[in-house]
């Protein structure tokens, strides 16, 4: 399954981590690639006419750490031109524990260096400015959040016909593989969560005025031309434009990673559901499955190119290397990793968030924003926390919710050895634990150990629903950046609602 998703990054010409801001210069194609059958071509020719760029910084290779990067500094350099982004790991822009668990904001960098507080809101009222999850109901307060808009009726319309679309997008000329493809797609699975927040988020960023639009920095900036009146998109040019278009298929194509990554998953951990029904390949057999997700993450590389923005397609394609990272951060990490909460929240971040940030980020840079301003600085932020808080929400749910309510087994973490953010409490609480969470739950009786010390702490699963809270308040704080909107309003809710669903 790797090799499937690396080949996936290596044919999109990414990698990871992050060159300054003026080396992100996206090329510019003078022509389109139609797509036809190589059976109907005589002959097709393209000219592609480059634009190099004006950086003469030269590629540094970054001490990677504890990355799992399986390359050498050395070829990791040589795959990068100087137009190539190196995009910091977001957990290194923005703050993973609270600072009474040693948490710290990280240092100023490129991509995070634009978090100014008024800019974009200079004389705009704001009637939540000031707005904390804690005084909702549910959270601890008696505000109602239904006073908020809507996140899935305010984008319903535009998703309705989602499924639809995507499943012509990811027809294929052989039955099995089209069936096993389409499989989430036509039983209408979930609310779409991941497209609603791109849509949202492309509400949102329309309603924010560039900065500094001026000069040739600009011109290099990944931001993506807008080919419209004024050059700059707005709430009430957006809807219909081009601009709505691309953001749209992005969050399809965020969806066939997902899913993708899904389908690969269950064929790891030889799951027998997903999202309620059969999963894949039981449906159909392993070879089937892996191929259909293969299949997957080669139309959603197609769909990606089109968006053509060389700058976006480097960095969702650096979501697709994080998922792989994940994998093998899970798979290979060492006994002390396993109890430390940091490495849980880094292999969440590879596993879950990085999809939905970098997503968040892309939109912003369709909407015509550049990759080092406030608004996209935001967006990520926003997508990081909230994508941590949707899967350390996931984890409690896992010890808290039935299987049939899930969707999923229960306890599938523990089934595969992992430990997380309540077990990883407890074993702070109970000692005994230790030894447990670095042998995986390998001998008979230690899941049945870990459950009743769980259970009886009087600690652990508060300090996981808190520690979810944090990075809900973190990705609230992200967006109250943002000028205000019914978008960006959405968006808080649909905040609250993933730390207090239960399913």
């Amino acid at each position: 399954m790797y090799s499937k998703y690396a080949l996936a990054a290596a044919i999109l010409g990414c990698s990871i981590n992050t060159l300054p801001i003026s080396a992100f210069a996206p090329r510019q194609c003078t022509t389109r690639l139609i797509r036809v059958p190589s059976q109907n071509l005589l002959q097709m020719t393209a000219t592609l006419d480059e634009r190099s760029s004006s950086s003469s910084s030269e590629v540094k290779p970054r001490d990677l750490g504890s990355n799992p990067v399986v390359v050498s500094k050395e070829a990791e350099a040589l795959s990068h031109s100087k137009t190539t982004m190196k995009l910091t790991p977001s957990f290194d822009l923005f703050q993973l524990l609270d600072e009474s668990e040693g948490g710290h904001i990280p240092h100023t960098v490129p991509g995070n260096a634009m978090r100014d507080e008024d800019i974009l809101k200079v004389g705009i009222p704001d009637t939540l400015g000031e707005m904390k999850l804690a005084d909702y109901k549910g959270l601890g307060g008696s505000k109602k959040i239904e006073d908020l808009p809507d996140p899935f009726k305010m984008v319903e319309k535009e998703l309705q016909p989602f499924s639809d679309s995507i499943k012509e997008l990811v027809s294929t000329d052989q039955p099995i593989l089209s069936m096993a493809a389409k499989h989430f797609f036509e039983k209408r699975h979930g609310k779409r969560f991941r497209p609603t927040i791109v849509q949202l988020m492309a509400k949102t960023v329309a309603a924010c005025t560039p900065e500094g639009k001026q000069g040739k920095e600009w011109e290099w900036s990944g931001a993506s031309e807008i080919d419209m009146e004024g050059g700059v998109v707005t709430s009430k040019n957006h809807q219909g434009s081009e601009v709505w278009r691309k953001q749209a298929q992005l969050g399809q194509i965020v969806e066939m990673i997902h899913v993708a990554s899904l389908i690969h998953d269950d064929v790891l951990d030889e799951a027998d559901t997903r999202r309620g029904g059969e999963a894949v390949h039981k449906l159909y057999s392993n070879k089937v499955a892996v191929l259909a997700g293969d299949y997957l993450l080669a139309r959603a590389s197609v769909l990606l190119a089109r968006l053509e923005n060389t700058a976006v397609v480097q960095i969702m394609a650096t979501a697709l290397e994080s998922l792989v990272a994940g994998e093998i951060m899970q798979l290979k990490a060492s006994p002390e990793e396993l109890l430390q909460m940091e490495s849980y929240l880094k292999k969440s971040y590879y596993k879950t968030a990085s999809l939905i940030c970098y997503a968040c980020r892309s939109t912003a840079l369709l909407g015509g924003h550049a990759y080092g301003s406030t608004v996209a600085t935001a967006c990520e932020e926003f997508g990081f926390h909230m994508g941590l808080a949707f899967q350390i929400q996931d984890d409690i749910l896992d010890f808290t919710a039935a299987a049939n309510i899930l969707g999923k087994p229960a306890l599938a973490d523990m089934n595969l050895g992992l430990s997380t953010a309540p077990i990883l409490y407890a074993a702070q609480e109970f000692d005994h634990l230790r030894p447990l969470v670095k042998r995986r739950f390998k001998e008979k009786g230690d899941k049945q150990t870990a459950l009743e010390a769980l259970y009886k702490s009087k600690t652990a699963m508060n300090k996981a629903k808190q520690l979810a809270q944090f990075h809900a308040q973190r990705a609230v704080d992200a967006l109250l950046r943002l000028p205000q909107s019914d978008a960006r309003d959405a968006l808080l809710r649909l905040t609250y609602v993933v730390i207090t669903r239960e399913k």
